[in-house]
């Protein structure tokens, strides 16, 4: 099984940046699909990216409307760890981010991936 920790989350302003790193330990991130969801309070846990990086199935990439065109998801192969790069930061992007590994197929629901980090509240101020 893989063991995953994020970190990075803060407070920003409207329109200021942040990168969420997701450091991951155990096994390759080759192995899984990662993605990342966030869950503001009173609400469900939603999908905000996801990415294939298993070699024999290539790259495939989704983004959820909310943050298409301003987060994006990458990873660094020597580091073994996956970030979620976030641009336009807006208010109502305010939630815990957790980053999460799923070792079947490439899914954008929480309950297909397996393996979940602890993770990391990202407050946007307007």
């Amino acid at each position: 099984q893989v063991q995953l920790v994020e970190s990075g989350g803060g407070l920003v302003q409207a329109g200021d940046s942040l990168r969420l790193s997701c450091a991951a330990s155990g096994r390759p991130l080759s192995s899984y699909v990662m993605g990342w969801f966030r869950q503001a309070p009173g609400k469900e846990r939603e999908f905000v990216a996801a990415r294939t990086f298993r070699t024999w199935i290539g790259g495939t990439t989704d983004y959820a409307d909310s943050v298409k065109g301003r987060f994006t998801i990458s990873r660094d192969n020597a580091k073994n760890m996956v970030y979620l790069q976030m641009n336009s930061l807006k208010p109502e992007d305010t939630a815990v981010y957790y980053c999460a590994a799923a070792n079947r197929f490439f899914s954008v629901v929480p309950a297909d991936y397996d393996y979940w980090g602890q993770g990391t509240q990202v407050t946007v101020s307007s």
